[in-house]
């Protein structure tokens, strides 16, 4: 035959590779010793796991001199392939997996050399090839050199996913090292039968430490209500960049799909850790830091040079103290910003004079006491509703008769059943009388007839003792429908209570849930009038102090034109 040409052309056909020496592993100490870095070795599956959860960092350092090949173990009879991102992690140059069968991990390796022209290498990290850095791949702290980032993700709508009027969610996951890998991260709530153009209102999901971005993917895949994959997209996080995009999805196998897409809203940044979020606040928005530093300067100066104010209002009136005959005046000061806004000027009393009598005020000026007294009162108009005051809204009423309802038909409902099972067992029952009494009359009967024909004592005992038996055996069914019954009713019961008590728990989560929200309407009403109030306050007292100004001004004017004319 053909075996022997068969075998030299192979044989010629391997002498032709002279770049990789396929060897045997033995150990990464031998391997280390024999520093050959033509030589590579093939691991199954199941011997890379079993090294890579011994000797982690060992199996990175063995990476960095030779060649490994992963493959999938013999008893994957279904052709179905393990995650190629455990070996990725540890730097495995080929991991080789079942081609034919294009599922998740088929679809995360299609994704992780797609970002390199799709020319099948992808050069890896260069931590992970320095003979100087030591990386282990179960690290959950950040890598020397490597900056971590914080990834933020917002769904915001979809275009043209199906054709079909079905509902549709979106699913994002996280692959690369253990501490990074969330699966099923997140997911959108189901869009009601539309796949046009869903649009989902929902919090963005936030990776918020991934250690090592180079060696990250996030997965964005796309999913009918039913669980009927649509198309989906992998990208390394180290390419994603901040900002709106549209998402253009790919199907099974990686193939571009032609019109449906995500519209998605991306952050990324360094990953900080808490304690130090303020500083690169500060450092990355400077301008609006220093605003916040001046405005709580001027919230402190408020309260700090209080007593200051007040000495230079005395120094204001012994300046202007020629003017004996109005002792009771008092004097406009203007307040310090506080939170940003200026305040109205307002009216301070002049000290009394050291041993003097106290100034009586005129008629004309109102002290600040009495617009204390308007701010308090219009305090005091507008109290914080009672939990029993909320309790009487509209709303929260309804809520309780809806679920007194609820409660009711679930407890008529149980009485039904209960009652149900009630007349099947009453009919059960009268038909086994039923069925007891016939036979009994049948054996009285034939006792009947054989007592014309003999009078034996024998047959007659035998009689008694037959009808004896069944009477026993009625007894005993009876006593097991009975048994049968109680416990049917007991299980019922059990049900029936279970049900209420979730029930209960569902009504009390939607009482706490109302009563927030109305007693957050009843705020927010509250606040509105109570600004309309302190706006319609303040403006009447702008109106009077204006009023009061401009009649100081024409006294010192009358006083003025008096002196010039003496």
């Amino acid at each position: 035959g053909t075996a022997g040409s068969e075998a030299f052309a192979t044989e010629e056909m391997s002498n032709l590779v002279s770049y990789i020496q396929p060897v045997k592993f033995h150990s990464f100490e031998a391997s280390k010793k024999i520093n050959r870095s033509y030589q590579m070795s093939s691991f199954v599956e199941t011997k890379a796991l079993e090294q890579l959860t011994k000797c982690p960092v060992e199996f990175v350092e063995y990476n960095k001199l030779q060649l490994s090949r992963i493959y999938p173990k013999g008893t994957r009879v279904d052709s179905s392939n393990y995650n190629p991102q455990l070996f990725w992690n540890a730097g495995c140059q080929l991991v080789a997996l079942n081609f034919q069968t294009i599922d998740l991990s088929m679809q995360l390796n299609l994704g992780m050399y797609e970002y390199n022209g799709k020319c099948g290498y992808r050069l890896k990290p260069e931590f992970m090839r320095r003979p100087d850095k030591h990386f282990d791949p179960f690290t959950e702290s950040t890598v020397d050199g490597i900056v971590a980032n914080t990834l933020s993700v917002k769904i915001i709508s979809g275009q043209f996913l199906t054709d079909k009027k079905v509902g549709t969610y979106v699913e994002i996951d996280m692959f690369g090292l253990p501490v990074d890998t969330r699966r099923k991260a997140f997911k959108t709530k189901t869009s009601q039968g539309n796949a046009i153009n869903p649009v989902w209102e929902e919090e963005a999901i936030v990776f918020k430490k991934v250690v090592l971005p180079t060696l990250a993917s996030l997965r964005i895949a796309v999913f009918e209500e039913g669980g009927k994959f649509i198309g989906h997209r992998i990208l390394p996080v180290s390419a994603i960049r901040p900002g709106y995009h549209y998402i253009g999805l790919r199907n099974e196998k990686n193939q571009s799909l032609t019109l449906p897409a995500l519209f998605v809203y991306v952050e990324v940044k360094d990953y900080v850790p808490d304690t130090f979020a303020d500083v690169i606040e500060a450092l990355s928005n400077p301008i609006r830091y220093v605003n916040l530093m001046e405005q709580r300067a001027n919230q402190l100066a408020a309260l700090t040079l209080e007593e200051g104010g007040e000495e230079e209002v005395d120094k204001e009136v012994e300046a202007g103290g020629d003017a004996p005959s109005e002792p009771g005046v008092d004097q406009r000061v203007t307040m310090p910003a506080e939170n940003g806004l200026s305040h109205t000027p307002i009216i301070v009393p002049k000290p009394p004079p050291l041993g003097g009598h106290p100034p009586q005020p005129t008629g004309s000026v109102k002290p600040s006491v009495k617009t204390e007294d308007i701010i308090q009162s219009v305090l005091t108009e507008l109290d914080a509703q009672t939990v029993e005051e909320l309790k009487q809204q509209k709303g929260f009423v309804r809520e309780q008769r809806k679920q007194y309802k609820e409660m009711k038909d679930l407890v008529r409902k149980h009485h039904r059943k209960t009652s149900e099972l009630i007349k099947e067992h009453t009919a059960r029952v009268s038909e086994l009388q039923g069925q007891h009494q016939r036979r009994r009359g049948a054996l009285q009967k034939s006792r009947k007839r054989d007592g014309k024909k003999s009078r034996s004592e024998h047959s007659l005992s035998t009689l008694d003792q037959d009808l004896c038996e069944l009477d026993q055996e009625c007894h005993q069914r009876l006593a097991e429908l009975k048994e049968q019954q109680q416990q049917q009713l007991l299980t019922l019961r059990q049900e029936q209570y279970y049900s209420e008590k979730y029930q209960k728990q569902e009504h009390i989560k939607q009482l706490v849930e109302k009563l927030t929200t109305i007693a957050e309407e009843c705020q927010s009403s509250q606040l509105k009038k109570l600004r309309d109030v302190c706006e319609k306050e303040k403006k009447d007292l702008k109106k009077k102090m204006d009023k009061k100004r401009q009649e100081k001004i024409n006294e010192a004017k009358s006083k003025d034109k008096n002196v010039t004319e003496e």
